[in-house]
């Protein structure tokens, strides 16, 4: 059985803002960082599905952790995403992260090749922590096979766990399946599962689950921590179809260039309205009508952040 992990609670699986120049926007960056923590997150995940994290280079996703220690953030409030195709380049991103004292590092499954065995998939994920060869290593497999097309499968993890009992602690299921849920925290009751459906969060809580690494804690952190906290209480299920509804309004279509476009609506930022291709950004009149959506499905200022915590700009256009 796999010790349980710190990685639990709240956690923003935080987008990434982008310079004029296309470059990522390290002061916006840390602002949002801050924020986050400041309005209920219990940390931030950077360079994972809703931060693009395949969209940039080793150097970038090196410069921008640097820039959030630098600016106070704390090793033990983020994870980061190391997901990459090569191996090795997985592994160099890890030994970065572990160096500067970050411990939880969240990995993708080998994502190009299709009809990858569990087998495959657990030599994968031992090659990279063979490579980094760090006992401080707390690795979070990441199962989103809708983007992957690679699942992290039940043998597989059952192999990691017994090869790698001290650095195989954690699982985020992106999947949005509750069946497979239920299924690894039935299975797993020793591995700490983060759930990437909102709406799941609850439930999820409920039967065991550590916690979630959710994208739509970006817009509502506070909205999320009041999700979170209502396991079990009376006030779960209309938290619960609230932010189902939230949450299903961004995704009707590229959730990562519609929760961007909620951002830049919410706090009046270009920095957040920009991508990296292949995601396209959303044009002004269709963020302009998500915003309208969010707003007519009850979308409050409480539920994106305490008065004056929004980023600079957020104060004039927040609900």
């Amino acid at each position: 059985m796999a010790p349980k992990s710190t990685l639990r609670g709240l956690w923003a699986a935080s987008l990434t803002p982008l310079a004029a120049d296309g470059s990522i926007d390290q002061k916006l960056l840390v602002d949002h960082a801050r924020f986050l923590l400041r309005s209920g997150c219990d940390g931030i995940v950077p360079f994972g599905t809703t931060g693009e994290g395949q969209s940039f280079t080793l150097a970038e996703r090196r410069q921008a952790v640097e820039a959030l220690l630098g600016a106070g953030i704390k090793p033990d409030a983020m994870a980061v995403g190391i997901g990459c195709a090569a191996i090795g380049d997985a592994a160099e991103l890890a030994r970065h992260a572990l160096g500067l004292g970050i411990r939880h590092l969240l990995a993708l499954p080998p994502f190009f090749f299709k009809g990858v065995s569990d087998a495959g998939v657990a030599a994968a994920f031992a090659r990279l922590i063979d490579m980094v060869g760090d006992a401080r290593m707390q690795l979070v497999l990441y199962h989103i096979p809708q983007v992957t097309a690679v699942p992290v499968g039940f043998a597989a993890i059952e192999k990691l766990l017994r090869d790698y009992p001290a650095i195989v602690v954690a699982i985020k299921d992106s999947a949005g399946e509750w069946t497979h849920t239920q299924e690894l925290l039935r299975r797993f009751p020793g591995l700490a599962v983060l759930v990437g459906a909102e709406d799941q969060l609850p439930q999820a809580l409920r039967h065991g689950a550590a916690g979630t690494i959710c994208g739509m804690a970006n817009l509502v952190p506070a909205l999320m921590r009041k999700v979170h906290d209502s396991a079990g209480k009376p006030e779960e299920a209309a938290l619960t179809q609230r932010i189902a509804a939230l949450a299903g309004i961004v995704d009707r279509g590229s959730f990562v260039a519609r929760l961007k476009a909620a951002l830049g609506e919410a706090t009046g930022l270009p920095g957040w309205r920009a991508v990296r291709a292949p995601v396209m950004p959303l044009a002004a009149p269709d963020a302009q009508t998500l915003w309208q959506e969010l707003r007519a499905a009850a979308l409050t200022s409480a539920d994106t952040g305490a008065a004056g915590t929004l980023p600079k700009g957020a104060a004039a256009a927040a609900p």
